[in-house]
């Protein structure tokens, strides 16, 4: 009997216990048994591909290319700003070193982020709540996962979405609240969830699902509305280098110099520091860099905005296309080269060897470290020993190569530069020949010379444009500023007043002296040559003797006449060296002079224009004897002139007279004295009018026939 009951209350709480198992238990929907999740199609795998190599140029834009490794399918994400697509869709350059290829390289499309969303079949513009993310999802099957809130709901639902609504719902006794719910369309009929116990929905729409991803990578990548993504696929097998390379807008590197003269030596020593900078919001870490002194051609176009042309006709010519640009060339090819002669080549192992003895080993090292082409491994440099003197502590970091029709500097060890931040590199270290002298031009200093150095750029390397500190010794004497130099080439550089040194030029001008004077066909052609001369007087104050450069502007309408010639000529200026002893005082004098062509009518000259021309010593006799007998001819002409003229102002007081006469006949009467008088007057004067009139006529004629013998002789003189 025990035995039997105890059985029974085993088996009583095995069923309890199935009963409270099945009551309990998350079930799901009856209408549709859960289903796996599709399969995805393998996916692109983002990498990360970071800058390796800088190639910075003068022109204003810079070559970066990324390198790194992928493996299979891969796509490079990369970032830039608005302004640089452009330039990023002109050079962008892509390889796949190791039998891969290059899928599709897509890019953030110009128009605004609204209209991009809105393309999508999830629009996320106005940032949707949850519901409206569902309704417009409406007729598209999905799974959701509902907080379970009594035994008898289920966990999980997979259905059709028909939309979401609000409903007040009791609350207590008479308040009510508005509660969102998501009716689905389930197996066993439409169900009603409240939105608030839902903890997820997935579409099961593969296409959807997708197009909501995007939506959402669209967002994240929307937040810098400056920057525009590119993304670059790579399809291919297994670990491979890919590289990616493009030309975009950079500031450009920039150089400053410092130069020591040497009063023992008299041998100047140039250090030089480039200038760069990464203005992008990208790290350089470890890069391979090398700064190029040239200006390839670099411009933009727009490519990133989409065009479109009108057909059936075709406009190629969008935008402006390049203009070619003449250049000038030195005008004294051969003077820097007479004066110092050309560089040194690169020596070799004897005879550095040989040179070391000599001048000693630290300074021929120290040449030697700054001339000699170094790759990116480079040798472990000899430690220097310290001097005083711009070379101790600082060696050149960039190896110089010529690079085509430009120069190049390679930095020798990589270079890691953060985002927003500028560097100096040290790229120059050398020895270099120059004479001092001081410069003057009155234009730029009207009293005092500049003290300068003819410098010649003896470094072997191109010097690019910019600033020059100057230092006497260990002390700063002043800035200098230089333009680009190529090697060999000889330029002036000015960095202080010379105050022991005075410069008074004074100007002197004659008048004036014909030197040709000739006719021809009634023209006369003068030539005037007029000479200035300016003396330029040079006191020297100082306890040393100094060379002086004058610069006297070149004037193309002048030419230069003096015995003394200058020194070099350059586009803008002659240079005439005139060397001044201590306390001492020279002169430079320096005289041009023009001709000046004039030509002028003869019949436009008056009688004493054409007197001067005569009594000048220059005028043959040929051309004085032409230019009297024009002032002959054209008296004659003007005397007749002058009759007719007489005879038209008599003629012109007795027919002003007759209506005087008329009027008195109105009025006498016709057997008066008066009136017979008047009657006989005005019978006089109608003769005296009819002779005045034949005359005139007469001397019409004989003014005719002058006037064609003044022009018929002018037409045909000709003299010298």
């Amino acid at each position: 009997m025990g035995r039997r009951w105890y059985l029974i209350c085993v088996g009583g709480i095995a069923l309890l216990a199935l009963g409270a198992f099945g009551l309990f238990s998350p079930r799901p929907s009856t209408a549709q048994p859960n289903q796996p999740a599709a399969k995805e199609a393998p996916t692109f795998q983002a990498t990360q591909l970071p800058i390796g190599q800088v190639v910075l140029f003068s022109s204003g834009v810079g070559y970066f290319q990324r390198e790194g490794s992928v493996e299979g399918k891969a796509r490079v994400d990369l970032s830039f700003p608005v302004q640089d697509i452009n330039d990023l869709l002109k050079s962008m350059v892509i390889r796949d070193l190791d039998g891969g290829s290059v899928s599709t390289v897509s890019y953030d499309s110009n128009a605004p982020i609204e209209r991009t969303l809105k393309s999508f079949a999830v629009n996320l513009t106005t940032n949707p709540s949850f519901a409206q993310i569902l309704d417009q999802a409406r007729g598209e099957k999905v799974e959701v996962v509902l907080q379970q809130t009594s035994a008898t709901q289920p966990g999980t639902l997979t259905g059709t979405l028909i939309g979401c609504e609000k409903k007040k719902q009791a609350v207590g006794g008479k308040d009510t609240v508005e509660v969102e719910l998501l009716n689905l369309w389930c197996a066993d009929g439409m169900r009603s969830l409240k939105l608030p116990e839902v903890q997820r929905v997935r579409f099961l729409n593969p296409i959807l699902d997708s197009e909501f991803k995007k939506a959402l990578e669209t967002l994240a990548l929307s937040h810098d509305m400056q920057k525009k993504s590119v993304s670059i696929h790579f399809i291919g097998e297994g670990k491979r280098e890919v590289r990616v390379s493009y030309v975009i807008e950079n500031p450009i590197w920039k150089t400053s110099y410092r130069l020591v003269l040497d009063k023992d030596t008299h041998k100047p020593f140039l250090q030089g520091w480039a200038v760069v900078e990464n203005p992008t919001d990208e790290d350089w870490k470890d890069v391979r860099m090398a700064l190029v002194s040239g200006r390839p051609i670099s411009f933009q176009m727009d490519l990133y905005q989409p065009l479109y042309v009108p057909r059936p006709v075709v406009e190629m010519e969008l935008f402006a296309s390049l203009r070619p640009v003449a250049y000038s060339g030195s005008m004294d090819e051969n003077a820097a080269l007479a004066r110092f002669g050309a560089a040194k080549m690169p020596e070799t192992e004897q005879q550095f060897e040989e040179r070391a003895k000599g001048e000693g080993k630290d300074r021929a090292l120290r040449e030697r470290q700054s001339g000699a082409f170094r790759g990116y491994a480079g040798k472990t440099k000899e430690s220097l020993n310290l001097r005083m003197d711009l070379g101790a502590g600082v060696t050149s970091v960039a190896s110089a190569a010529k690079l085509g029709d430009f120069f190049q500097y390679a930095i020798d060890k990589p270079v890691t530069l953060n985002r927003q931040k500028s560097a100096l590199l040290p790229i120059i270290n050398k020895d270099v020949k120059g004479t001092r002298v001081s410069i003057y031009n009155e234009r730029t200093q009207a009293k005092l010379p500049l003290l300068g150095l003819r410098f010649k750029n003896t470094s072997g390397l191109h010097l690019m444009q910019g600033p020059i500190t100057v230092f006497e010794g260990s002390n700063y004497a002043g800035d200098a500023r230089i333009l680009d130099l190529q090697p060999n080439e000889e330029r002036l550089i000015s960095y202080a007043v010379d105050l022991g040194t005075e410069v008074n030029p004074v100007l002197s001008s004659d008048n004036g002296r014909i030197t040709q004077f000739k006719a021809v066909k009634g023209l006369l052609h003068t030539a005037t040559r007029l000479r200035e001369t300016k003396t330029y007087t040079i006191k020297n104050r100082n306890e040393q003797e100094r060379t002086v450069l004058i610069e006297h502007p070149v004037r193309n309408d002048f030419k230069l006449i003096s015995e003394d010639k200058p020194q070099e000529t350059a586009s803008d200026v002659y240079r005439f060296q005139v060397k001044v002893a201590s306390g001492k005082t020279a002169k430079q004098v320096v005289t041009e002079e023009r001709i000046m062509q004039q030509t002028v009518q003869l019949t436009n000259l008056n009688d004493d224009s054409i007197r001067h021309f005569i009594q000048q010593t220059i005028t043959s006799d040929k051309v004085k004897a032409g230019l009297q007998k024009a002032m002959q001819l054209r008296w004659a002409m003007q005397k007749t002139q002058r009759e007719i003229a007489e005879l038209e102002r008599q003629l012109n007081t007795i027919r002003n007279d007759q209506p005087r006469l008329r009027s008195n006949l109105k009025e006498l009467p016709q057997t008066s004295e008066a009136y017979k008088r008047i009657v006989k007057k005005f019978n006089d004067q109608e003769t005296q009018i009819e002779q005045y009139q034949a005359d005139i006529k007469k001397l019409q004629g004989v003014e005719h026939q002058q006037k064609k013998a003044f022009e018929d002789f002018l037409a045909g003189f000709t003299a010298e």
